[in-house]
């Protein structure tokens, strides 16, 4: 993943072969088919901001699956969000189907098979982002998958013409904000999607509401240097063994959870050109890693460069 804002390469028009090549190089790996693959023109614009993705696909009629092979072989698991600009289309995951039209909005999941088929020229956002910027409990919002949201208790209609300002300007997503844009435009997100959970159109089980209450705990107390599983595990009175098994539902553990957190949320700071008057140890300390070479190893590894570099990269 990018790790900081960038652009693409001016927008071309791609053939089949190179538009089939690209769809994969943007998103994850994909199976890309047409009937029609000459003539077949077709372009992708890219924005990557803060570890998200923005894309806007242009398209004639074409078919992309999301097998269980390309899972198995290369798995990758993201958030996708659709948003139907022009055209139309199918979207297929979980054993459900959502017909997409203009203002049409949907979220399927990389890690599961999926396919999106078009039957005519069209034109979508995607946006493309890391499950784990998701504080909701995983196969929640996996009962959301290729369901319409865009009307979605009065949050949709907030959400969808977010989105269409963004793909009228992507140029906003790689300037000096696009970081923050990109985070609050997940935040949006991640509210439209609690939203459903929280009207009941899908019923939460008390192990995935006790999750996503735990989530919450941690991120409200995340520059705490006392934040540890035995203490999280109490202030839910719960055991630390079965806190340790709902991170496991959500392919995690405690601690690893806590300290991806701490770092996206210096990553946050590092990027954000308001916190330029900060040293790279201060904004490290907020966040609960006092001593420097920790704090350098950790950031490398999730990030793969140093805190310095990433602030250069902006």
């Amino acid at each position: 993943m990018a790790m900081s804002t960038t652009a693409s390469a001016p927008t071309e028009q791609l053939d089949f072969a190179r538009f089939r090549t690209a769809v994969s190089e943007s998103f994850v790996p994909l199976q890309v088919t047409t009937d029609h693959p000459d003539p077949f023109r077709g372009t992708i614009e890219h924005a990557v901001a803060d570890s998200v993705h923005f894309s806007i696909v242009e398209a004639g009629d074409h078919l992309v699956e999301r097998t269980p092979e390309l899972i198995a072989t290369r798995p990758r698991r993201f958030y996708k969000v659709g948003l139907q600009l022009e055209g139309a289309g199918l979207l297929v995951q979980d054993g459900r189907e959502t017909l997409l039209r203009p203002g049409s909005l949907a979220v399927y999941d990389t890690d599961r098979p999926y396919s999106l088929g078009f039957e005519d020229r069209f034109r979508t956002l995607v946006m493309m982002f890391p499950t784990h910027l998701v504080d909701l409990p995983l196969d929640a919002v996996g009962e959301l998958t290729a369901t319409p949201l865009e009307r979605s208790g009065g949050i949709g209609p907030l959400v969808v013409p977010h989105l269409t300002n963004l793909a009228a300007d992507l140029a906003v997503v790689r300037g000096p904000s696009g970081a923050r844009l990109a985070r609050n435009t997940v935040d949006l997100v991640v509210t439209l999607l609690a939203n459903e959970l929280a009207l009941g159109r899908v019923a939460l089980s008390p192990r995935q509401r006790l999750f996503a209450e735990i989530v919450r705990y941690i991120d409200a107390n995340l520059g705490s240097r006392e934040l540890d599983a035995a203490g999280i595990a109490a202030a839910h009175y719960i055991s630390p063994r079965h806190l340790q098994s709902l991170f496991h539902d959500n392919d995690a553990t405690v601690a690893t959870w806590v300290r991806r957190r701490r770092l996206e949320e210096c990553r946050t700071r590092l990027l954000d050109p308001a916190s330029d008057g900060r040293s790279v140890m201060s904004i490290a300390a907020e966040w609960g890693f006092p001593d420097a070479a920790h704090f350098s190893r950790a950031f490398r590894s999730e990030f793969g460069c140093s805190p310095t570099d990433m602030r250069s990269r902006r």
